[in-house]
C-alpha cells in the first residue's frame, strides 16, 4: 500500500469517465433471464438487450436437460481436457455441433473469447499473414495479437480493401493467408460478405475464418449461420462461435473445422490446455439445444418475424437505425450522455436497454442497441415501442407531432 498514487490514479481515470458520460453501469436482475426480466428493487422489465435471440436462456426445457447431464456428471471436473477432464458429453457435443455446423471436428472452450484467444498462434507464425476486418470483435483483435504472423487490417466489410490487403500479402511472400471476419458484427447487425469474401480466398490462395457468436442457431435457412445465409456451407476453412448467446445463453465456446485444424489446437491451444472443463450441464444442455433448433425452425422463424416488425415500427416512429435484417437493431443516437440518459430514461418506463459509445463503437456514434428473441410476444414488442416514441419525444430525438 506503499503506492497511493496508483490508486487515486484510477479513480481520477473513473471520475473523468462519469463526467464524460462514459461510465458503464451495470443492472441487476433478481430473476433467470428471458424476455421479461426482474430488477433488484423488484420491477419487471422487458428484456431488449439479451443476447438470448431463440428465448432458451430461462426456459424450462433447457434447464430440465441442464439438470439431467448435472445428475449424470456431477457439478465441474477439477481437470483440464487432457488429463482427466473429458466426458461422453462433452464428445457428443462435440460431434453435434460439426454436424450442425457442416464440419470435420470441433473444439470446446471454457469461452468464446478463449476460442478466438487460442486459435491463431498455434496455427501461424511470422511466415504467415492474418488478414483482418477492423471491426472484428475484441477477442480476435486480442488473439491476433498473441501471433507472431503479420497482420493486416482491412475496412469493415470493404471487399476492395480486403483485396488490396491480399495482395499486399502476397507481395510481401507470406506463405499462409487466412482472412478473418465476424460472421455478423455485433454493433451494427452487419452480415459479412462471405460469398463475396470466399471468391476473393480462393482467387489469393487464402484461407477463411469466420466468428459467428452473433449467427449460430438463427442465421441461415435453418439457423446453421452466417455461411449458411451466404451459400458458402463446407467452403469455410475455421469457424468459432459460442454457447453463450442463442446456444442456451450460459457460457462455453467452440472452434470448428477440418480434423488437422482442431487436432492441432488440442495439442496446443493455452487456453484449452490450461483452462478447467466445460462444466458437464452446460455441455448437456447446449446439445439439447441443437438437437432442438435441428429438428425445427420454429424458434428462428418466429425470431425472424419480430425482427422484421420492429425495425419496420422503429423506422416509422422517426428513429435512426442501422439497415438489415439480423435481429441487433442499433438505434442510433450519436451522443454518448444522450445514449446514457435514454437507457435510464427507458428502464424507468419498464424496458431494459444498454447505452454504446466510444470505444465500443467510434466517436460519434453513440446508440442503444436493442436485440430481439423469439421469446418476445408481440404485445411486448409494441410496449417497447410506446416506450421508444415517449423517450424519445422527451429527449428530444423525435419531433413532437
Amino acid at each position: 500500500m506503499s503506492d497511493q498514487t496508483f490508486y487515486s490514479g484510477l479513480q481520477q481515470k473513473l471520475d473523468t469517465l462519469r463526467s464524460d458520460g462514459l461510465f458503464k453501469p451495470e443492472r441487476v436482475l433478481a430473476s433467470r433471464q428471458g424476455a421479461e426480466v426482474v430488477a433488484q428493487d423488484g420491477r419487471t422489465l422487458i428484456n431488449m438487450c439479451a443476447n438470448n435471440y431463440l428465448g432458451l436462456s430461462g426456459e424450462p426445457e433447457t434447464e430440465q436437460a441442464a439438470a439431467a447431464a448435472l445428475e449424470k456428471y456431477g457439478y465441474g471436473l477439477s481437470s483440464v481436457r487432457f488429463i482427466c477432464g473429458t466426458q461422453t458429453v462433452h464428445k457428443e457435443l462435440e460431434a453435434a455441433l460439426s454436424a450442425f455446423l457442416g464440419t470435420e471436428d470441433t473444439i470446446l472452450y471454457a469461452a468464446a473469447f478463449d476460442a478466438n484467444g487460442g486459435v491463431f498462434e498455434p496455427l501461424f507464425d511470422e511466415n504467415d499473414a492474418i488478414i483482418s476486418d477492423a471491426l472484428n470483435h475484441a477477442s480476435i483483435i486480442d488473439g491476433v495479437r498473441l501471433c507472431k504472423a503479420a497482420r493486416y487490417r482491412y475496412a469493415n466489410n470493404d471487399m476492395a480493401d480486403l483485396e488490396k490487403q491480399l495482395i499486399a500479402a502476397t507481395e510481401a511472400g507470406k506463405r499462409h493467408k487466412i482472412i478473418v471476419t465476424d460472421g455478423v458484427f455485433s454493433m451494427d447487425g452487419t452480415i459479412a460478405q462471405l460469398d463475396k469474401i470466399v471468391a476473393l480466398a480462393e482467387q489469393y490462395g487464402a484461407l477463411t475464418m469466420i466468428d459467428e457468436c452473433h449467427a449460430s442457431g438463427f442465421m441461415g435457412a435453418t439457423g446453421r449461420g452466417t455461411h449458411e445465409h451466404c451459400g458458402v456451407i463446407g467452403k469455410i476453412d475455421i469457424i468459432t462461435g459460442t454457447l453463450g448467446k442463442a446456444l442456451g445463453g450460459a457460457m462455453g465456446g467452440f472452434t470448428s473445422g477440418k480434423k488437422e485444424v482442431i487436432e492441432t489446437l488440442r495439442q496446443k491451444s493455452r487456453p484449452y490446455l490450461f483452462s478447467n472443463t466445460l462444466a458437464p450441464m452446460i455441455a448437456g444442455a447446449s446439445l439439447a439445444v441443437l438437437e432442438r433448433i435441428s429438428k425445427s425452425t420454429e424458434l428462428r422463424d418466429r425470431l425472424m418475424d419480430n425482427t422484421a416488425y420492429f425495425r419496420a415500427e422503429i423506422e416509422r416512429l422517426g428513429f435512426t437505425i442501422k439497415p438489415g435484417t439480423h435481429p441487433v437493431v442499433p438505434v442510433m443516437l450519436f451522443d454518448a450522455p444522450i445514449a446514457q440518459q435514454f437507457a435510464a430514461r427507458m428502464f424507468e418506463l419498464g424496458v431494459l436497454l444498454s447505452g454504446f459509445f466510444y470505444p465500443v463503437v467510434p466517436m460519434g456514434q453513440a446508440r442503444v442497441r436493442v436485440q430481439l428473441s423469439a421469446a418476445h410476444t408481440r404485445e411486448q414488442l409494441d410496449i417497447v415501442l410506446k416506450a421508444f416514441e415517449q423517450a424519445g419525444r422527451e429527449l428530444g430525438i423525435i419531433k413532437q407531432q
